[in-house]
């Protein structure tokens, strides 16, 4: 097919034509921990404020006895939530106000259950059980210790000049990433207002849903009051909805022994997502021992199908939020060193069914003599890798190639073990092989491709550096090509796919590769050399459309509702956000979600959020 044929649409436009710098992953450690030193230490309770209001008074004719009657102030925040006093002082009198999170969740119950209830006919073991299981009580950390008080009062002596033009530049900064994530203006100042400008984007994002919900089920205006502390962060507006709506279904948390119990909400006790050893997902080809069925929370079922990639050992809590935002549903932690002859730890969250699965063929080699057999030659016998570590996206210098090579030479066969110790700490770096006698190298692009999954030459005729990025950044194919071999039955006559973050193009070649052909690809990638690369492997392989934007930015809501009638909607949205704030070689920015380039997962979230409402309205 000529250039001619192929229809081919180019739209938006780069950042300043700046290509984006990407940075490896070296997640060749399974003993990582993330430690933060300027972490501040959220509000165990967060509490309803209003500065006009009487102080604390008691309540002696409301049968308060023997403890503190409760602020005027939080009860008057709860009765302009539409809450009727007496059902807020029943559910005080019952668990207290210490926990406003769990004192929230318990006056939802009781209006779903009727207001009558509350007042009088209804006891706590018969309204509201005491250990509930439910995936949704996560809290979520703030990454960025420095600049966020995690809704602390500010200092009463920061009321200068400099100080006042400091806050509202953070707001307007805050503003804009809100809207910059598809919220509307309005509701992204007012949850500053609620939360406070120096409340994380995460935390900030959960109060509009909040808001949101509050709003559709005529539960007041959330606007008419001012929330401090974690501002619902643990109770996320679809939580609420679905309370709001009537809804007992109760379901698992994964992850952890005690699912049932009700963790502490003020980000004291989270813990990094548990991470399986080994790391092998729901199944593996070939594998018949064990038997994984999951159930996909409600409001993740549906078109489209999702398919979403990052690193597996991201900072603490940054799982918990991707799968909480992702509609609740339990990540794949697979090591790709189970398909093929290479390590690269990646979770993946998706809606796709997990049976039937089936890997590409031929099957990739699983050692590195399986893959290149000709290394065997020159390895030592103290070497003991047979599978390589995380492809990256950088090579090692010839300077240390050399300095290895010179510390082999002056030493004994076999040398010193100080010697192996440091060629060996090297070679499991750099992933580098063995070429000769006491020399190494590091592999050629062409290899990389290879243990990737790519054809040969996917990425010639750009740099050497380039490939390597590129390449480094890229889907692992075979893994992904078994998660998504599921399609294959399900589409016969084909695909309308959504590509967010597309890079070199991992999940069309391991769409095309599974036989799945691709009718249309809107493909979202920032990168001019990925995309060319893009284009110059759909020229040479495919016969259906490709549309390329630059910018996920500028991918909005109207857009992709225009998509979604043109093509009759997407079958597949597929995509990885950047992990450069997320990946363990990153130690100067690893600021989680919160970093400038790893905050874009919001971006796929409002994407993918925004094609289901659109096909839900066909």
């Amino acid at each position: 097919m000529s250039c001619c044929d192929r229809r081919t649409e180019v739209e938006g436009g780069l950042f300043n034509n700046k290509q984006m710098d990407w940075t490896s992953d070296n997640d060749d450690s399974d003993k990582f921990e993330w430690e933060s030193d300027g972490e501040a230490e959220p509000s165990s309770a967060p509490a309803f404020r209003n500065l006009d209001a009487a102080g604390p008074s008691t309540l002696d004719s409301n049968g308060w006895a023997n403890e503190e009657a409760p602020p005027t102030s939080l009860v008057e925040g709860y009765v302009l939530m539409g809450f009727p006093k007496e059902m807020v002082l029943k559910g005080i009198k019952e668990i207290g106000h210490s926990d406003a999170n769990a004192l929230l969740e318990l006056l939802l119950t009781y209006k779903t259950l009727g207001d009558d209830a509350a007042a009088g006919n209804c006891s706590t073991s018969g309204c509201f059980p005491q250990s509930v299981e439910d995936d949704d009580d996560f809290d979520f950390e703030n990454w960025d210790g420095d600049n966020d008080a995690d809704g602390r009062e500010p200092n009463p002596d920061s009321s200068g000049d400099e100080d006042f033009l400091r806050e509202m530049s953070e707001k307007d900064n805050k503003i804009k990433s809100l809207v910059d994530m598809g919220f509307p203006e309005d509701e992204a100042n007012m949850a500053i207002t609620r939360c406070g400008v120096d409340a994380a984007l995460t935390v900030l994002a959960d109060s509009v849903y909040a808001s949101q919900a509050a709003g559709d089920c005529h539960y007041g205006n959330l606007s008419d009051y001012e929330v401090t502390g974690s501002c619902f962060d643990s109770l996320g507006g679809r939580k609420r909805a679905r309370l709001m709506e009537g809804s007992k279904k109760k379901r698992k948390r994964y992850g952890g022994a005690a699912q049932g119990n009700r963790r502490p909400l003020d980000g004291s006790h989270e813990e990094p997502m548990p991470l399986p050893n080994p790391m092998v997902g729901f199944n593996l080809p070939n594998d018949r021992l064990r038997s994984v069925t999951r159930r996909l929370p409600q409001q993740a079922i549906g078109p489209p199908f999702f398919y979403y990639e990052n690193v597996a050992l991201a900072p603490k809590g940054v799982w918990a939020t991707i799968s909480r935002f992702l509609y609740d549903i339990e990540p794949e932690f697979v090591d790709s060193k189970h398909l093929c002859a290479a390590a690269r730890k990646r979770g993946y969250i998706h809606n796709l069914p997990i049976e039937n699965r089936f890997p590409l063929l031929p099957l990739p080699p699983k050692t590195i003599f399986e893959a290149f057999p000709h290394y065997k030659k020159w390895w030592p016998s103290w070497d003991p890798r047979r599978q390589l570590n995380c492809l990256q996206t950088s090579m090692s210098s010839a300077k240390l190639t050399e300095r290895i090579q010179c510390a082999l030479a002056s030493s004994g066969n076999p040398p010193p073990k100080s010697v192996q110790k440091y060629v060996m700490d090297e070679c499991r770096k750099w992933n580098l092989v063995w070429v000769g006698k006491n020399k190494v190298a590091h592999l050629e692009p062409d290899e990389v491709e290879y243990l990737l999954g790519f054809p040969r030459d996917h990425t010639r005729g750009v740099g050497k550096t380039e490939r390597f990025k590129s390449l480094g950044n890229s889907f692992q194919v075979d893994t992904v090509a078994y998660h998504l071999s599921v399609l294959k039955d399900m589409y016969p006559n084909g695909v309308n796919v959504l590509s967010l973050f597309t890079g070199i193009g991992g999940g069309e070649v391991a769409l095309h590769r599974l036989g799945i052909h691709m009718r249309t690809v809107v493909s979202v990638e920032i990168g001019e050399v990925n995309r060319r690369i893009l284009r110059g492997w759909w020229d040479q392989t495919q016969t259906g459309t490709l549309i390329e934007i630059a910018d996920v930015k500028s991918l909005t809501d109207d857009r992709i509702a225009t998509f979604v009638r043109r093509f009759g909607g997407f079958d597949l949205v597929i995509g990885g956000s950047p992990c450069n704030n997320l990946a363990g070689s990153n130690r100067h920015h690893r600021d989680g979600l919160e970093g400038e380039q790893s905050a874009l997962f919001y971006h796929y979230f409002r994407i993918v959020d925004a094609v289901k409402s659109a096909m839900g309205r066909m």
